[in-house]
Order: structure tokens, then sequence, then C-alpha cells
């Protein structure tokens, strides 16, 4: 197993400012984000931005296929790693935009959930329901707690509210590379052994089901949808483990 990294001051700094520059662009890109806007126009507005401000995509190119966008989006019932394309938006959509990037050669990743319009009662609280797990496990994080602390508050949240917590995708380290150890699960695990110290810095990304949480990957070789086709959530953040409890690393500054 890779070893967690930690992070020193300058290091934080830059990875810090990745993340900054990741939640600078999902608060710029909301007002786009409408019925009638396809998923391929938002991801080239994205792109733009990001080229303007010699911003570098994870996402593009990365992977076995090679992921075709600057951004994952994922609509509905798409769970994660959404290819953008020619589907407009419409009312009653819920979608979620990931970005991650690189800036002076750190890394930020970062995710948000929109609602399109006027969404259904149901909609609408598992959004609401999946921001709160992710909060609930970012208050988990403090030196010496327990990584299996994250999950365990997640779950059980979610089941609280007669959701499915996915487990086939985790949260995960970042900062120097886009992905590090250690994977953080969003559920209850006694495989999760490891131990948080200052320093540490890593994404929470619970996606949270209405229905079963058994997901498939399409054909593409990325697209990961629920199986029961029923609608799912994600949001994420990244946290750093400081001396005291934690801070969010990817708040905008715009």
């Amino acid at each position: 197993m890779s070893k967690i990294i930690v992070k020193n001051a300058e290091q934080i700094e830059g990875i810090r400012k990745a993340n900054q520059a990741v939640a600078n662009l999902l608060k710029r890109v909301k007002p786009y984000v409408k019925s009638g806007v396809t998923t391929k126009e938002i991801d080239d507005m994205i792109h733009g931005w990001m080229d303007e401000e010699g911003l570098i995509s994870g996402s593009l190119n990365y992977g076995q296929p090679p992921f075709p966008g600057a951004t994952c989006i994922s609509v509905n019932h798409v769970v994660c790693h959404g290819i953008p394309g020619d589907r407009a938006l419409k009312e009653g959509d819920i979608v979620n935009i990931d970005i991650c990037l690189a800036k002076d050669g750190f890394f930020g990743d970062s995710s948000q959930m929109f609602c399109i319009g006027e969404v259904s009662i149901l909609a609408k609280r598992l959004v609401d329901v999946t921001y709160e797990c992710m909060m609930l496990g970012i208050e988990e994080v403090k030196p010496g707690a327990p990584f299996r602390n994250i999950g365990r508050a997640i779950q059980k949240h979610a089941h609280a509210h007669h959701y499915s917590v996915v487990q086939d995708f985790c949260g995960h380290g970042v900062g120097l590379s886009l992905h590090e150890a250690p994977q953080v699960l969003h559920y209850d695990s006694p495989l999760v052994t490891e131990i948080m110290e200052p320093g540490m810095i890593f994404t929470i990304e619970p996606m949270i089901n209405v229905g079963k949480a058994a997901v498939k990957v399409l054909g593409d070789g990325w697209t990961a949808v629920t199986r029961d086709r029923s609608l799912t959530a994600q949001w994420e953040h990244a946290v750093l483990v400081t001396e005291e409890g934690y801070e969010i690393l990817s708040l905008p500054t715009i």
C-alpha cells in the first residue's frame, strides 16, 4: 500500500491555490448551467477559462481509454465520469460538474451539484442530503482520528434517509499528483486502518443513490450509472488535516 504523503507548508499553499482555482471555475460557470445548454458547451467554456488562466485539466486524456473531456459532467442517474456531449440540459435535471486540474505543478479536485430550474422534491432532497453527508464526513477530520470515521458518518446519515452509498468509487489523496494514497471510503469498513495526521490532503466525495448502491460502467469505459437508473448525487471537497482540525481547500476566492 502506498504511503500517505504529509505535505509541507510550501506544498500546502500550492495545493490550496490549485483547489481555489477549481472552486472559482465552479462558481464562474454556475450562471451558464441552465436548461438548453449542452454538457459539451459547458465543458468547452470551462476548458477555455482554464487555458486563459494557465491551468491544465486533469481529466482530459486521463487513463485508458483517454477521457475526452476537460471536466466530468454527470446528469441524473450518472454517478460519475460523465462524458460531456450533445445532451442539452432540461428543467428538472440534477447535474454534477467535477473539475480536477493542475496549477503550477499542484493538483486540485472538487465537484458540485446544480439543479436545473425547478426540480422534484425527491431530487432536491437527495442533493441536500448528499451535501450534508459530505460535510458530516469533513467534520470527522482532525489529527489522530481514524479515516474510518469519515465513511461511518456518511453512511449513517445516508441510511437514515433511506439512501444508499456507492462503494465502487471513493475519495483519494490529492496534491502532488491527482490520485494519491489514501483511498477515502464513504462507507464504514474495518479494512480502513489509517490515521489522520496534520499535512495530509484528500478528497471527500460521497455518491449517494435514491435506489440501490449498485453501479455499472457503460461501453465508453468511463460513464458510471446506477444499475436501477435511480437518481444519484455527489459533492466533493479537498480537505487538509490541520493541527487543530481541518481546512476545506476547495473554496472560491471570487
